[in-house]
């Protein structure tokens, strides 16, 4: 393999190679390019010694827009445009990399209430939550309304009125039912509603956008958006209060790049989506430049956080109250323990072997 540097990378030429033999940039041939992308970001960082986020923090500006692809997007925003943006940054860039450095990316937890905890897990877990330093709680709603309010109020009744609650519905209505949905949990507060819709209707989350409005609840979305095209459609339809980029989603560090400089231009704050088995790790990375180099702004910004499988990751993130904070090590943070991996691989590890006894396969 080539040396690998600034001026040595070509990711741009890379991303426009792997979409013309595998595109369209959406599905899962989008993923299988994500999946690329991100491991030759992943050898570039600890090719220069550095975690990613640092990496593209000390980034000449005009190298890191080479690895932006403004195809499609150059009607909202121009690759001078996003220069200028980049070079606003530069002010106080090393005030606000001393502060993520000292104080971590305030986070959210999803850990406390997903559907079909009893109440009794609920309280156990909020609890817990609440005396390991977390203000900002998520709760997972659309199973049924009358379950809906009595856990919102639960857990509304037991981290108080000043502490931020969010809701997520994970697509699961049509248009007019998650605003007559919401309606009914408005007197919960809710920062945001998480996907009220499916994930591809920008014009429907524009109409929940505009008749939530009043209530004071936004519209959160993004973690199952398909490309920048589909940011860019829904920042313009102003569809969305919150935008929500996914590490492995989008087509790698490149393409949530684009995305981030839309955010800014529109003044959106981004609020990734995390969780699930190295998103936490990868997200992290980008929510910190974000702060850095583009948005300067920690006012209605967090990034998700749950609570397992980081055991897997020979880097799993750190948190302190409540906070990420910035990986040390080189690289994107993705390397998962020989041991684990060993354990998974299919159908020889120890956990599928276990899986298809029990399956009697």
């Amino acid at each position: 393999m080539q040396q690998m540097g600034s001026e040595a990378m070509d990711l741009p030429s890379l991303w426009e190679k792997a979409l013309k033999l595998i595109g369209p940039e959406k599905g899962v041939v989008h993923l299988a390019t994500a999946a690329v992308l991100n491991a030759v970001w992943d050898l570039w960082a600890k090719q220069e010694g550095k975690p990613l986020w640092k990496l593209l923090v000390d980034m000449d500006p005009r190298t890191l827009l080479s690895c932006i692809d403004f195809r499609y997007i150059t009607d909202v925003l121009t690759e001078e445009e996003a220069y200028e943006i980049l070079r606003e940054g530069e002010a106080a860039k090393k005030e606000r990399e001393k502060q993520m450095l000292a104080q971590g990316y305030p986070a959210y937890t999803t850990s406390c209430a997903w559907l079909g905890y009893s109440d009794d897990m609920l309280k156990q877990l909020c609890t817990k939550a609440l005396k390991d330093g977390w203000t900002r709680f998520k709760v997972k709603v659309g199973g049924d309304i009358q379950d809906d309010i009595r856990r919102c109020r639960l857990i509304r009744n037991m981290i108080g009125s000043d502490k931020t609650l969010m809701l997520d519905a994970n697509q699961r209505w049509d248009v007019p039912e998650a605003v007559e949905w919401m309606a009914k949990l408005a007197e919960f507060k809710p920062l945001w509603i998480e996907e009220p819709t499916s994930p591809d209707d920008i014009l429907g989350h524009a109409a929940i956008s505009k008749a939530l409005a009043p209530l004071g609840i936004g519209v959160a979305t993004g973690e199952q958006c398909h490309n920048r095209v589909m940011f860019k459609q829904l920042l313009q339809a102003k569809a969305l209060q919150f935008l929500q980029i996914d590490s492995c989603r989008l087509g790698s560090v490149n393409e949530n790049l684009s995305v981030l400089l839309m955010a800014k231009k529109f003044q959106i704050p981004v609020c990734p989506h995390a969780g699930g088995v190295g998103l936490c790790e990868l997200v992290q990375h980008l929510i910190i430049f974000d702060f850095i180099s583009i948005s300067a702004s920690l006012e209605n910004r967090m990034c998700e956080y749950v609570d397992h499988l980081h055991e897997h990751f020979k880097y799993p993130v750190r948190i302190q109250k409540a906070a990420y904070m910035p990986p040390k090590d080189p690289g994107y943070s993705t390397e998962m323990k020989e041991e684990s991996i060993k354990q998974h691989q299919y159908p020889d590890g120890d956990v599928w072997k276990k899986l298809l006894a029990a399956q009697g396969n």
